[in-house]
């Protein structure tokens, strides 16, 4: 247990950190795939690791972004930008995501998701119900008249697993499970002017080791060990294997996916509208 607390204050202490630094860098004309490199350099500089690659996510996408190699996306004005990452120090893990949306200071779909963090955070501790921490973020939502995303949680962390049981729902539930003592609970509130339900897009560029399987391909075997032991069974992005040529890349992700030897994340997005969210990670006391 002392571990864990002793990781995890590491963790959080680097992602408050990383979190300063990234909002200072979200720009109009930033292309996102300098910006997912600079914070991803910058975990490291501090003396963390990537838990998963950094998620640029613009507008209706809602979560599961992150550039390829080759994006050219850049920042406009008024675009949702969502920043999601992860700092992991020997497995234990500090999730964390926030908004902005450059040319509009006082934005209610932000407001309303930071403030339903806030709040939520306030009543987290052990012996409290799920379903009590839900009862908080839907009236603050509610408060604000914005609707969330139904089909995307906060989540439970464990070590080198970052979505563990139990669910944190932002809608109101019956889960009666309660919280305890030195969990790491992932608070992770959205909000939305569209559907309120999430469908699964491309192109997908995040993977995660899953199992040990039978490949076929010499370099299929190469990715699946990089899985495993490089990227610690962690989440990861096709742009962070520079050792195969990418059409091998590309064919070998497919097979192990296939085989079930990995699994995809594909950007998961709203219909139409736009998303914003909140998030932070702390230990149950």
């Amino acid at each position: 247990m002392e571990q864990l607390v002793e990781n995890f204050k590491k963790a959080q202490s680097i992602a408050e950190k990383v979190f300063e630094f990234s909002k200072k860098n979200v720009k109009v004309g930033v292309r996102i795939l300098d910006l997912a490199e600079k914070i991803e350099k910058k975990i490291f500089e501090l003396g963390g690791k990537p838990a998963w690659p950094v998620n640029v996510c613009i507008n209706n996408v809602a979560a599961h972004y992150t550039p390829s190699s080759n994006d050219e996306t850049v920042i406009k004005e008024n675009d949702y930008v969502k920043i999601d990452f992860g700092v992991q120090v020997n497995g234990y893990i500090s999730d964390n995501a926030f908004t902005v949306c450059l040319g509009k200071e006082d934005e209610k779909l932000i407001k309303a998701a930071e403030e339903a963090l806030k709040e939520s955070l306030k009543e987290v501790k052990e012996g409290v119900k799920i379903k009590e921490i839900s009862e908080i973020i839907a009236n603050v939502l509610e408060k604000f008249e914005v609707k969330t995303i139904r089909n995307l949680t906060g989540h439970t962390l464990e070590r080198y697993n970052q979505h563990a049981w139990p669910p944190i729902p932002n809608v109101r539930n019956d889960l009666n499970i309660k919280l305890e003592k030195n969990q790491l609970i992932a608070i992770e509130v959205f909000t939305t002017t569209g559907p309120g339900w999430v469908k699964e897009s491309a192109p997908t560029e995040i993977f995660q080791f899953k199992q040990r399987k039978q490949v076929r391909w010499k370099d299929g075997r190469k990715i699946l060990e990089l899985a495993e032991k490089k990227f610690e069974r962690l989440p990861f992005a096709k742009r962070w294997i520079k050792e195969i040529p990418p059409i091998s890349l590309d064919l070998g992700l497919k097979e192990l996916v296939e085989v079930e030897a990995l699994t995809e994340f594909p950007p998961l997005k709203e219909d139409y509208g736009v998303v914003a969210v909140a998030e932070k990670t702390v230990l149950v006391v």
